[in-house]
C-alpha cells in the first residue's frame, strides 16, 4: 500500500494562461482536439515537475483536462452525452455556467479517456520522481450522478431510481478496475451530497432528484457507494473528498459531519479528505464515530478559496483539537479543496496558490 504521508490535496489546481489560451482557441475553431490536448501535456509535464519539486507525494494532472470536476468523467461514459441545460447550480453568491448531462441509452464505463489521462500522469510521475510520489486521479463520487431530474424520456430508458442505481454501480466498479490496471493506486471520489445531510436544504433538493424522502435517499446512495467499492483491491486507496461547494470561491452548503460521520465505516473509504476551513463544517466530534482502525482522515485546514495564509498556530490548535476525537497518527492536513473545481477557478493568483501548498507542507513537517 503506498504512504501519503502527513499533507494531500484535493486533486485540481488553477488552469495556467496556456490552458485557458489554448481552451478558448480550441473553442473558436482555432486548434484541433489534438493540439489542445499538446499543450495539455506540455502543462501536466510542468505541473508534475512543479508538485514533486515541492515535496508533493500524491501528483494529480490538475484536472487540467477538464471543464468541470464532475461533468467530464459523465460525459465520457457511454450512454451519457452533454446538455445545456436553463440555468446552473446557485452558490452563494455565485451561479455556474449552464451545462449539465443527459442520459441517451444504457450507461456503462466503456472505453473512458480519463483512464489514458491518468496512464499519461502516472508515466510523468514515474520520470520525474523518485519512487517516493504516486499518481493520484479524482473522479465524482457515484451519487453525484443523481444531482438532476430524469426526463420522461431518460425514464423510457430507466423506469426507477434503482434501475440507474444498479447500472451506477456496475460503471464504478468497472472503473475502479480500469484505472487500477492502468496503475493508479490511489483513485478519489468527490462526493458534494452526502457531506451535506445535516443542511436543511438538501432535503427539498434531493427528494425533487431522486423521488425520495432524504432518508431513503441516504440509504439508497450508501448502498451505491458500498457496491461500488466491493471489489476494490486490497493493495488500492480509494479516498473521498466531502465538499461544501467550490465555484469561484463560492460555497453550496453550510452543514457539519454528525449524520454522514455515522456511515463512514460502513461506506468502505480508506481515506476522508474533510473540510475544516470555517465555521460552516461544524466541529470535530463526528470524527469519534470512526472506528476502522485503518481510516486516515485528512482535515481541510486551509482555505482554497481565499489568498490569505491561515495563522500557522492557530491552524495547528485545529490539529490538536482533532486529534482530541481521533488518533493523531492517522490525521493529515491539506487545503479544504481544489483551486479550481471547474476551469473558471478559485479567486487567488497561481503564486498565492502554491504559497498555501508551501504552508501546508511546512505545517505538516512542524506538526509531525
Amino acid at each position: 500500500m503506498i504512504q501519503i504521508g502527513k499533507h494531500d490535496h484535493v486533486g485540481s489546481f488553477l488552469r495556467t494562461d496556456a490552458i485557458k489560451d489554448a481552451r478558448k482557441s480550441y473553442i473558436h475553431d482555432e486548434l484541433t482536439a489534438q493540439e489542445l490536448r499538446q499543450v495539455e501535456d506540455v502543462e501536466i509535464e510542468k505541473l508534475v515537475k512543479k508538485q514533486i519539486d515541492l515535496g508533493i507525494k500524491a501528483i494529480t494532472d490538475g484536472e487540467f483536462r477538464r471543464s468541470w470536476f464532475m461533468h467530464d468523467f459523465f460525459w465520457g461514459l457511454e450512454g451519457v452525452s452533454f446538455e445545456a441545460v436553463e440555468k446552473g447550480y446557485d452558490f452563494v453568491g455565485q451561479t455556474t455556467r449552464a451545462e449539465s448531462f443527459k442520459v441517451t441509452g444504457e450507461i456503462s464505463f466503456g472505453n473512458h479517456e480519463m483512464v489514458n489521462d491518468l496512464k499519461f500522469l502516472a508515466d510523468l510521475v514515474e520520470e520525474y520522481g523518485d519512487g517516493s510520489q504516486f499518481a493520484k486521479y479524482t473522479i465524482p463520487a457515484p451519487t453525484m450522478f443523481f444531482q438532476r431530474v430524469l426526463t420522461e424520456k431518460e425514464k423510457e430508458i430507466y423506469p426507477t431510481i434503482e434501475d440507474l442505481a444498479a447500472d451506477i454501480i456496475k460503471v464504478y466498479q468497472d472503473a475502479i478496475q480500469a484505472f487500477y490496471d492502468a496503475g493508479c493506486r490511489y483513485l478519489q471520489f468527490d462526493e458534494c451530497i452526502l457531506s451535506a445531510l445535516d443542511d436543511p436544504k438538501l432535503a427539498n433538493i434531493m427528494e425533487n432528484f431522486t423521488g425520495l424522502k432524504l432518508t431513503d435517499t441516504t440509504d439508497l446512495f450508501v448502498r451505491v457507494i458500498k457496491e461500488s467499492l466491493k471489489n476494490k483491491p486490497e493493495d488500492m486507496i480509494v479516498a473521498t473528498h466531502m465538499c461544501k461547494g467550490n465555484y469561484k470561491s463560492a460555497y453550496l452548503y453550510t452543514s457539519g459531519y454528525e449524520t454522514v460521520s455515522k456511515y463512514f465505516d460502513e461506506l468502505g473509504y480508506d481515506v476522508y479528505l474533510l473540510e475544516y476551513d470555517d465555521e460552516r463544517s461544524g466541529g470535530f466530534e463526528p470524527l469519534t464515530n470512526i472506528k476502522n482502525e485503518d481510516t486516515q482522515v485528512v482535515l481541510g485546514v486551509v482555505t482554497s478559496k481565499t489568498p490569505e495564509l491561515e495563522d500557522a498556530n492557530a491552524m495547528k490548535e485545529k490539529v490538536k483539537a482533532a486529534s482530541e476525537h481521533f488518533p493523531l497518527e492517522r490525521l493529515l492536513i491539506s487545503p479544504q479543496c481544489g483551486f479550481a473545481s471547474t476551469e473558471e477557478g478559485n479567486s487567488l493568483s497561481e503564486e498565492e496558490q502554491w504559497g498555501k501548498m508551501e504552508h501546508i507542507i511546512k505545517l505538516s513537517k512542524e506538526i509531525w
